[in-house]
């Protein structure tokens, strides 16, 4: 086994590894469905977060459809990971873009909500994908990591890049998302 394709192989397993353990956390959790307000009420962005990932809170069922999960939080961070399958083939053979892009939309939001104070909402304005290489299902999983670049009181901005565990580069992506006030659980601003 060359080098490179010991440290390819290494990697791969590093990130199965943690896969199972956050699998192991969620499934022994809540499972899919919408948190309850009173679940998230005076939570920062970063705890919620970190309640998904212990399966304290509910996470969302469209992760388990299109086969993803988040891996890993930290403020301004969020990383996702996912399974290429030939469910998500388009008619030639290739990933379709649209689960890309999922994947890619999740990672970003995620890591935007990590910088939400209590109180705090956001929603995605623009969100702009861009493709540079195929996935087939030979590709065993993907990382979209996603990082915030600004966290302003009414627009966040953040990048993502969606790699390989051999560091392959699939595609990046960028988001913008409007910032505001949640109601609170009694239907008042906070």
């Amino acid at each position: 086994m060359s080098t490179t394709t010991g440290t390819r192989q290494s990697a791969l397993e590093a990130w199965l590894t943690q896969e199972r353990d956050v699998r192991t956390r969620i499934d022994a959790g809540v499972g899919p469905g919408v948190a309850r307000p009173e679940q998230v009420t005076g939570k920062t962005g970063l705890e919620v977060m970190q309640g998904l990932l212990t399966g304290e809170l509910p996470y969302a069922q469209m992760a388990k459809t299109l086969d993803f999960m988040l891996i890993e939080v930290g403020a301004g961070l969020a990383i996702f990971q996912g399974t290429p399958g030939v469910q998500h083939l388009n008619p030639l053979g290739t990933v379709h873009g649209g689960w890309f892009a999922s994947l890619l939309d999740s990672a970003l939001g995620c890591a935007v909500h990590t910088m939400m104070p209590p109180g705090r909402g956001y929603t995605t304005a623009d969100l702009s994908v861009k493709l540079v290489k195929a996935i087939t299902p030979k590709v065993q999983r993907v990382r979209a990591i996603a990082q915030v670049v600004h966290c302003g009181r009414q627009l966040a901005t953040a990048e993502a890049r969606l790699v390989g565990p051999d560091g392959t580069l699939y595609a990046h992506a960028s988001t913008a998302c409007l910032v505001f006030e949640m109601p609170s659980p009694n239907g008042k601003t906070s």
